[in-house]
C-alpha cells in the first residue's frame, strides 16, 4: 500500500500537480483521500524525502523541492513527431528491459508489478485509463532489469511518456470498454512472460504492446521523420 500511494503522489509531484514550494495536503486530507492509514501514508512520504521530491518544516507540514538539475533530460515534447520520436526510443529501451527484467526480477519487484496490474484492473472495470498505474508497472519492469541506466531513463522519460499514455488513453476510452480490457490484457501477458522467466516471449510482448498503442494513437500512418537533403 505504501508503494501505491508513493507511485501516486510521485505522479502528482511530477505532473505540477502539487507546485514547487507549496504545501501539499496535510496528511489527514491526503490519508482519507487515499483510502489509506496515517503510518502508510508517512512510510510513502518518507520515501519521497530520501528521494528529494519533498521536505518538511516543523509544524507547516510538507513541502515540493525544486527539481535538481538531472545528468539525463530530454527536451519537452511539443509535437506529434515528438511523440513518435519517443515511441521509437522505448520500442528498443522496454523490450531489451523486459529482457533483462525474464532473466533478473525477484519475488519483490514481481510484486510491484502485480500491485500496478491490481490497480489497472480496478480502474478498467470502472472504465478508467489511470496513467500513474500504467507506469508504474513499466517503471517496475526496468527495476526489474538490475540495470540502474534503464529505471534512469524512463524516470527522465517520465513526462514525455505521460502525454503519450494520456493521449492513448483517451483514444481508448472512445473506443470503449473492450479496447481498454484488451490493453490490461496486454500488460498482464508480458508480465506472465517476465514472471516465467520467458525472455524472447516478454520482449516480442512489450513490443507489439508498445507498437499497438503508437499506432492507435498515429493511426498506423507514421511521420516520415526522414532527414532532409541540405
Amino acid at each position: 500500500m505504501a508503494d501505491k500511494v508513493y507511485h501516486t503522489l510521485f505522479s502528482r509531484i511530477s505532473n505540477g500537480d502539487y507546485p514547487v514550494n507549496q504545501r501539499m495536503p496535510s496528511e489527514h486530507h491526503l490519508s482519507e483521500e487515499l483510502g489509506v492509514s496515517r503510518p502508510v501514508l508517512r512510510s510513502a512520504l518518507e520515501k519521497l524525502r530520501k528521494e528529494g521530491m519533498i521536505y518538511a518544516r516543523q509544524g507547516a507540514g510538507n513541502f515540493v523541492r525544486a527539481p535538481s538539475v538531472s545528468p539525463v533530460g530530454f527536451a519537452r515534447v511539443e509535437t506529434l513527431a515528438d511523440i513518435q520520436r519517443c515511441y521509437e526510443f522505448r520500442l528498443n529501451l522496454e523490450t531489451t528491459s523486459a529482457v533483462l527484467a525474464a532473466e533478473r526480477h525477484n519475488k519483490a519487484i514481481l510484486t510491484d508489478m502485480e500491485e500496478a496490474l491490481e490497480m489497472m484492473r480496478t480502474a478498467t472495470g470502472s472504465l478508467v485509463h489511470r496513467e500513474d498505474a500504467d507506469f508504474a508497472f513499466h517503471i517496475a519492469i526496468a527495476k526489474a532489469s538490475n540495470n540502474h541506466y534503464f529505471e534512469t531513463a524512463m524516470r527522465a522519460l517520465r513526462e514525455h511518456i505521460y502525454v503519450g499514455m494520456q493521449m492513448h488513453g483517451q483514444s481508448l476510452l472512445n473506443e470503449g470498454g473492450k479496447a481498454l480490457y484488451h490493453v490490461f490484457e496486454e500488460h498482464d501477458e508480458i508480465y506472465q512472460a517476465i514472471k516465467n522467466h520467458d525472455s524472447q516471449l516478454a520482449s516480442s510482448l512489450m513490443r507489439a504492446h508498445l507498437e499497438h498503442s503508437r499506432d492507435r494513437l498515429f493511426g498506423g500512418g507514421l511521420i516520415d521523420l526522414t532527414m532532409p537533403d541540405q
